[in-house]
């Protein structure tokens, strides 16, 4: 019993950092979708400050820690999440994993490297990497307390216990019972909602980052008595903690919070109760990550493919399209030049490092077959290497020539990467990531220390193969032979991905889903990629151990693998060649810092790490980012040229078109003139179909003198209607959709949006609540230029959105949706009153309502306080008749409350009942618009077919004299 409480109690001690280091994980993850490999980095970093600052300095224990815990951390936590994680938020999860495994490398480095610069500077500094028993913020030494035989509590413990309550009651009152942890949560769960309610969805992001570094460096603070300063160890314990993450899947607190204590207490029962642990070497090291794996293949649920986007789109190829010569022909002669350069003009020593470089080449290949070819970001290349050099030396070592060893030890490693990959393929990002990972620990701790394979400390010869006349073991020939195998290397890969099999791989990788429905088995494709990936970096594991004529277990750890593959994709994943730039440049910039700048080991890691940096501007690494700058270089000199010469840009005529802008051939060519009562105050109000000059109201009347501005010259505010926008273009990733819109929506008027799907209804409304900024033209609210103004701005200046489908936090409860926007209760309480089924129900999740109820309560706190504009994206999208008719008329209670909507439905005849004016939508342009009793409804049935009525069919409306083709698809009422 008391072997059994002291488990229970030492591991309840780890048990509590794991807590506090999950639960920053999830923190951070919850608000910015961002998995922070560089977590465990954070905490080590202030643990070196503590020790150092406490130790070094002799600052007294307590107050540097409230210091370190309460300002340095956070101020980390912020600065970072302004210089990349929200950049980082918007591109591939790829570049999100790596960036933050360079600041996982770089942190540590860093603090390391500042340290000894101060001991060079004369300060009072100590020591600092790889120190063990160090005083933490109790007594030092640590008073010890015994609770029965055998069962003792020492200070430091009973801190680590009490603190970890305290941030536990904490957390918990901050997250349900204060309003900033109302927008966090909110923040989690819909981000792009919060920011349509007025809230910076940034700035919760940041108090996110700073809350989650805090934790961190709580934890780094309180484990420094228990861990010493081994950056490795931390390092570790980050992992052990994702365990804890994944039990509260990423998005609960208090499960991950729970997970982590618990995690604690059954290693501490596993390695102390399995006896058959005793027999394996590294196995009670290596219970945590066996949790690790086992807990992210239980835990991960599969995500939906079918019916989604390409989730990594491809960037564009500029130079697709140009002759083989002018794609190859520089990496040809920068190959023979390096050939030659061997027996030309480098040195012997410079001639072995750029032989090293290459054979890490070979390795860093690899990278670009599992991740850039299969989108898999495979954490366990190192162990592919040691596993395939061990073998070949073993196999050595019994007389085998080197040529056969070679292939044996290739082959072992794509074995084992196919092991690896059977039960990890389900996963996906940073979960697979995470489970290579696990793999690669469990490798190093178990596998490796194998008697033997590893062959203790010394390992195993592994001589430079002679291949006829050519003896390698000369560095000049070893490194013509290496650059001849990468080149090959290299044309391999390159034919593989042009090749049906290298785009059905490619297909795998964008779009699964689509690629199965095309015959493409995704399970097969993603099996072969790994199998290669991991043949390929064994034998590029045995060429580097060839290289230097001996390998051991230790060589090539689970960490070295995350540098490798920091340096790796900074350079660029997507192509071989890319990878070969990463292998010279990782064996040739550590020995030009030593000779040029410093001798200090930690600049090259720390520079390494921070290349990840730039992956929040360049997601696709430096060498892709060159051909896209030269493009976009070449593509401004272009259309300035154009400019210059009156000549669009893409080299379409104009047809008397001017900024998306129709004008007219002759007088009223292609205007539309509106007819019924209220067409003499359509035209007063300058409502004419985007640009179009406007006709008289009546034959023999003149002309009104009020023709839509031109997007520079801001309309007067005594006329100003609550929205408009004028000559808006806009489109996704340079495709246009919105081609000059012009509209214009008033006080206490509903202006519906009519269009048939794809027209840009809905690109309108984004661009309307400042979601998305346009590419030309302006937006006005209130006469006010809010062209710049973001989503949150224009949400302040009294301009709401309901998005299409509902806008409502479905994790967050009725009473809580409401306090988003009601911040008084008895506002609050008028709704309930209002809507007596909503009152009931206050505690339940909105997620649980039917879709009536959630479109209530998403427009029922409008109507306590109306916003002055309201852009309702398609409110009646799968409701009930009846729900529908209720919409309808609390949109119309809005009106009379005064409060301009822009309305965007397709069902034509509900909308038209409450609609003051209605405007058609087609291929991007406003085609018609003009009051509701001017709406035809053969022409409204055209409208949403995408068919434009024929001059000269209608008796009632005269051809105009020229047609200009961008006119095609205008609809005449």
């Amino acid at each position: 019993m008391a072997d059994l409480l002291g488990f229970v109690l030492s591991g309840l001690v780890s048990g509590a950092l794991y807590a506090l280091l999950a639960t920053g994980l999830v923190l951070s993850y919850s608000a910015s979708g961002l998995f922070n490999f560089a977590h465990g980095a954070t905490a080590y970093l202030c643990a070196l400050a503590f020790y150092e600052l406490h130790s070094g300095f002799g600052w007294p224990a307590v107050p540097t820690a409230v210091l370190l815990v309460c300002v340095l951390a956070p101020a980390l936590g912020l600065g970072l999440d302004r210089l990349m994680f929200r950049k980082l938020a918007r591109v591939g999860e790829t570049a999100q994993i790596v960036a933050t495994i360079g600041l996982l490398v770089a942190l540590p480095a860093l603090g390391l490297w500042i340290v000894e610069l101060l001991a060079d500077a004369g300060t009072s500094v100590k020591p600092a990497e790889n120190q063990f028993g160090l005083p933490g913020v109790g007594p030092s030494p640590a008073a010890s307390w015994q609770l029965a035989d055998g069962v003792g509590v020492d200070s430091d413990q009973l801190i680590i216990w009490v603190t970890t309550a305290v941030v536990a009651l904490g957390l918990w009152v901050l997250m349900r019972h204060t309003p900033l942890g109302l927008k966090l949560r909110a923040a989690v769960d819909n981000r792009s909602l919060v920011e349509l309610r007025g809230l910076s969805a940034d700035r919760l992001s940041s108090i996110a980052w700073m809350l989650s570094s805090g934790l961190a460096g709580l934890a780094g603070v309180l484990a420094t008595p228990l861990l010493g300063l081994s950056a490795h160890d931390f390092t570790l314990f980050l992992f052990v903690s994702a365990t804890a993450a994944v039990l509260g899947r990423f998005v609960s607190v208090p499960l991950a919070f729970a997970g982590g204590l618990g995690l604690g207490v059954l290693q501490n029962l596993v390695a102390g109760y399995a006896d058959f642990a005793e027999r394996i070497t590294g196995f009670r090291t290596a219970v945590p990550f066996l949790i690790l794996f086992a807990g992210l293949l239980l835990m991960t649920r599969r995500r939906r493919t079918a019916g989604t986007a390409a989730a990594d789109p491809p960037p564009v190829d500029y130079l697709a399209g140009r002759s083989r010569l002018r794609r190859w022909g520089p990496w040809a002669v920068a190959a023979a030049l390096l050939a030659a350069s061997f027996y030309t003009v480098t040195t012997p020593f410079w001639s072995g490092i750029l032989a090293q470089g290459l054979a890490l080449s070979l390795v860093f290949v690899s990278f670009t077959v599992v991740t850039g070819l299969g989108a898999m970001v495979s954490l366990a290349q190192a162990t592919f290497v040691t596993g395939a050099a061990l073998v070949a030396g073993l196999l050595m070592s019994h007389g085998w020539p080197f040529v056969a060893a070679a292939a044996v030890g290739t082959c072992a490693a794509a074995v084992l990467g196919a092991l690896v990959a059977l039960p990890a393929l389900r996963l996906g990002g940073r979960s697979l990531a995470l489970a290579t990972l696990a793999l690669a620990f469990l490798a190093d701790q178990v596998l490796f220390q194998i008697g033997w394979l590893r062959n203790g400390d010394t390992g195993w010869a592994v001589p430079r193969p002679a291949l006829g006349p050519v003896d390698l073991d000369d560095d000049r020939a070893l490194g013509v032979a290496l650059t001849v195998l990468v080149t090959a290397a290299v044309a391999a890969l390159s034919a593989l991905r042009d090749s049906p099999s290298g785009r059905a791989m490619l297909a795998v990788r964008s779009a699964p889903a689509a690629a199965m429905a095309s015959g493409v088995s995704v399970v097969r494709t993603k099996l072969v990629l790994f199998t290669l990936s991991a043949g390929l970096a064994g034998f590029g594991g045995v060429m580097y151990a060839s290289y230097n004529t001996r390998v051991t277990a230790t060589d090539f750890t689970a960490m070295t693998g995350l540098i490798w593959l920091a340096v790796v994709v900074a350079a660029g994943l997507r192509r071989p060649q890319f990878a070969v730039v990463a292998g010279l440049v990782y064996a040739l910039v550590p020995h030009l810092i030593s000779d040029y700048v410093t001798e200090s080991v930690h600049l090259p890691v720390i520079l390494f790490g921070l290349a990840g940096l730039a992956l929040a501007n360049d997601p696709d690494g430096y060498c892709a980012a060159v051909p896209v700058r030269l493009h976009r270089r070449r593509a401004a000199s272009a259309s300035d040229l154009h400019a210059l010469s009156g000549v669009p840009s893409d080299g379409t005529a104009t047809h008397g078109f001017q900024a998306g802008r129709p004008e007219a051939a002759g007088p009223n060519a292609g205007g539309l003139k509106a007819s019924g009562p209220n067409a003499g105050d359509l035209n007063a109000r300058g409502l004419k179909a985007s640009g179009f000059p406007a006709l008289p109201d009546s034959p023999g009347e003149p002309p009104s003198s009020a023709p839509i501005p031109t997007p520079a010259a801001a309309p007067t505010p005594a006329s100003a209607p609550a929205l408009r926008l004028c000559g808006i273009r806009a489109g996704y990733d340079g495709a246009p959709v919105l081609h000059g819109v012009d509209l214009a929506v008033r006080p206490g008027e509903i202006l519906a949006l009519l269009g048939p799907n794809g027209a840009g209804k809905s690109t309108t409304c984004r661009v309307a609540a400042g979601l998305m900024p346009p590419l030309d033209g302006r937006v006005y609210v209130a006469g006010r230029d809010a062209t710049r103004d973001g989503a949150v701005r224009r949400s302040r200046a009294g301009v709401v959105l309901a998005p299409e489908g509902r806008g409502i936090f479905p994790a967050l409860t009725i009473e809580e949706n409401l306090a988003l926007y009601l911040r008084r209760r008895d506002a609050r309480e008028a709704v309930y009153e209002r809507f007596p089924g909503l009152a009931g129900r206050r505690g339940v999740p909105a997620g649980a309502l039917s879709g009536g109820e959630q479109q209530m309560l998403a427009l029922a706190p409008l109507l306590q306080r109306p916003p002055q504009v309201l852009i309702a994206d398609e409110p009646s999208l799968g409701l009930a008749p009846r729900v529908v008719e209720e919409v309808f008329r609390l949109l119309a209670e809005l009106r009379d409350h005064g409060t301009a909507l822009l309305l965007v439905e397709e069902k034509a005849t509900e909308v038209l009942e409450v609609a003051d004016t209605v405007a058609y939508l087609a291929q991007g342009r406003v085609t018609w618009c003009g009051p509701r009793t001017a709406v035809e409804a053969d022409r409204l049935t055209e409208a949403y077919l995408g068919l434009a009525a024929t001059p000269g069919t209608d008796p009632g409306l005269p051809a105009p004299p020229t047609a200009p083709a961008a006119n095609e698809g205008v609809v005449r009422p």
